[in-house]
């Protein structure tokens, strides 16, 4: 079977959906049915996903195990400060995955972003990776400070409304390293 393609508002609904759809239960019912969503609505994206390409990449089937298990907790314990540290311990592995790829001499990301990406020089890739390293780290900390600082409510607002904007920010400051980096294709 061919592998198909999603167009990008569809592929943008299927990944920020589940979030949007955190948030807004959140906001009306609580962490717990928030929660719940979450799980459920991850579940349906990666359903219609497969459905709709005949594939699914590995980072979102992480995301899904991550959100069940840390879900899960929360609710089978009824304590959403597993829900809370998913972020931090999903980021914290991206981290350590990718710097440990570089301490072998692996730029992770280009297996994993390779096909999406214009080719780049292994340079490229070695400070990509490394940039996208410290991110996840930043990120992992981030989450840390604002769910042990602030309230549940502003926690899951920063979830949706701060991480994204910061990650794209961040995405598009790479764009100079990878022009720099284009390799032509022979």
């Amino acid at each position: 079977m061919s592998e198909r393609k999603i167009g990008p508002w569809a592929r943008l609904g299927l990944d920020f959906g589940p979030l949007l759809a955190f948030f807004l239960v959140n906001a009306k019912w609580g962490i717990m049915a928030g929660t719940a969503v979450l799980m459920a609505s991850v579940t349906l994206s990666i359903a219609v996903s497969f459905a709709l390409e005949r594939k699914v990449a590995v980072l979102p089937i992480v995301t899904l195990i991550m959100v069940l298990i840390f879900g899960g907790l929360t609710l089978a314990l009824d304590d959403e400060l597993f829900i809370k540290m998913k972020p931090t311990i999903v980021n914290g592995i991206a981290a350590t995955t990718l710097f440990g790829g570089l301490l072998f001499g692996r730029a992770l990301l280009q297996p994993l972003l390779g096909a999406a990406m214009p080719p780049m020089t292994e340079e490229g890739w070695r400070i990509l990776t490394f940039r996208w390293a410290c991110y996840f780290l930043f990120l992992a900390l981030l989450n840390e400070a604002v769910w042990r600082n602030f309230s549940t409510d502003f926690w899951v607002s920063f979830k949706v409304f701060g991480n994204l904007p910061l990650t794209i920010a961040f995405a598009v400051a790479q764009l100079p390293l990878m022009r720099r980096h284009h390799r032509q294709e022979t």
